[in-house]
């Protein structure tokens, strides 16, 4: 179904300095025109005309605000106006969908779950259609559609391509190009942690960072780079692969994986490995933290092996890009509360040289829905 809304009006065409100040705004918050034009290198005239611009185009406002502890003339700051634009985000799981719709300023106004009921591409694309026109027919400028999942994706000349997902069972799918066919608005896609390091360094903990990995921790194991405050995407599609780093020879074996090794990281940090090698039934990984904190030993072991595998593809992301901080989010971290001491053994065991007490890693807040929120900022990224 093409998607209608009650503002038909459409994202504005911008050209390259509009779309430098936006961005100023829209990441950094209301900031004054003597600080915009100096960050984006134009004069101040310049600024104030390309300011009154984007006034008109409906996406930010001026309003005059003194700065803290200032007397005199306040300055004129330019602010987002967050209800002016609304992106639609979907992450497709094995058997669900999970939809979110933001404003300009990424919070998350509607969000929807849903069964897949089937795997198949046309039956997807149509279920995405019909959810997003749903959930942005009440809001004002739909501006684009962004669907993630677990899997690689890659460009094939001017479009993006899931060449491979194991959950949905596809391969070669253009799925950017049918969304967007459905939907009548610009679409993209991502895998699924990629999106997520892209909200997180625009919108989340890692604003202000030039450089961040980002590790997302469940089903799998999968992580993104941002390097000059760009988000790494990789030559094929396949950036992020730490699964398959190895656990040291004296280390038990865990859960074989599906390359077939039992002494992988992919063996011992994802919600199934954990539930296997604590021996709990697949499915139960509340019941493996539960026995974890009640002292029970093959559950504490289960996830010290966590924690030292995690803290293996921490070091080697540290030794390779040195970034400014490390995020590790998903829905199976709780290896980092329940066995801190393993993380720190394996970070000072496989550093090169460097103190891992000066590692910056945080777990920032996370529930599911952060990987549709991820893929509408994807969507966001694109279109500015």
């Amino acid at each position: 179904m093409t998607i209608t809304s009650r503002d038909d009006s459409s994202w504005p065409e911008l050209h390259e300095a509009q779309r430098r100040v936006l961005l100023e705004v829209l990441i950094h918050g209301a900031q004054s025109r003597i600080e915009l034009a100096a960050k984006v290198g134009l004069s101040r005239a310049s600024l104030t005309r390309l300011a009154r611009e984007l006034v008109d185009a409906g996406l930010v406002l001026e309003g005059e605000v003194r700065a803290n502890g200032a007397r005199g003339r306040p300055r004129e700051m330019l602010h987002l106006r967050p209800e002016s634009a609304h992106f639609a985000g979907v992450k497709l799981t094995g058997d669900a969908l999970y939809a979110v719709v933001t404003d300009l300023s990424a919070t998350v106004v509607d969000r929807r779950e849903l069964p897949l009921g089937s795997r198949d591409v046309g039956a997807v694309v149509d279920l995405i259609a019909r959810v997003t026109g749903e959930m942005l027919a009440a809001r004002a400028r739909p501006a684009a559609i962004g669907v993630c999942l677990a899997g690689d994706v890659a460009r094939r000349g001017d479009e993006l391509v899931v060449e491979r997902s194991a959950f949905l069972g596809w391969d070669a799918v253009p799925l950017t190009r049918l969304v967007a066919e459905a939907t009548g608005l610009p679409s993209t896609v991502r895998n699924d942690v990629q999106a997520l390091t892209g909200a997180e360094h625009w919108f989340g903990a890692g604003v202000g960072h030039r450089s961040l990995v980002v590790y997302g921790l469940g089903a799998g194991i999968g992580s993104g780079l941002v390097v000059r405050d760009d988000v790494v995407d990789g030559a094929h599609g396949r950036p992020g692969r730490v699964g398959h780093a190895r656990m040291p020879r004296e280390h038990p074996r865990g859960r074989i994986c599906e390359l077939g090794h039992d002494d992988c990281v992919h063996s011992f940090v994802t919600i199934p490995a954990i539930e296997h090698n604590a021996g709990v039934p697949a499915g139960e990984y509340g019941r493996a933290i539960e026995a974890a904190r009640a002292g029970d030993e093959r559950a504490l072991a289960a996830f010290r092996s966590a924690a030292f595998a995690l803290g293996i593809v921490i070091a080697e992301a540290v030794d390779a890009v040195d970034p400014e901080k490390v995020l590790v989010m998903g829905e199976g971290v709780d290896m980092m509360s329940l066995a801190p001491e393993e993380l720190r053994h394996a970070l000072a065991d496989h550093l090169e040289q460097v103190d891992p007490t000066g590692v910056r890693i945080e777990r920032p807040p996370f529930d599911f829905s952060h990987y549709a929120r991820g893929a509408a900022v994807a969507a966001m990224r694109d279109l500015l």
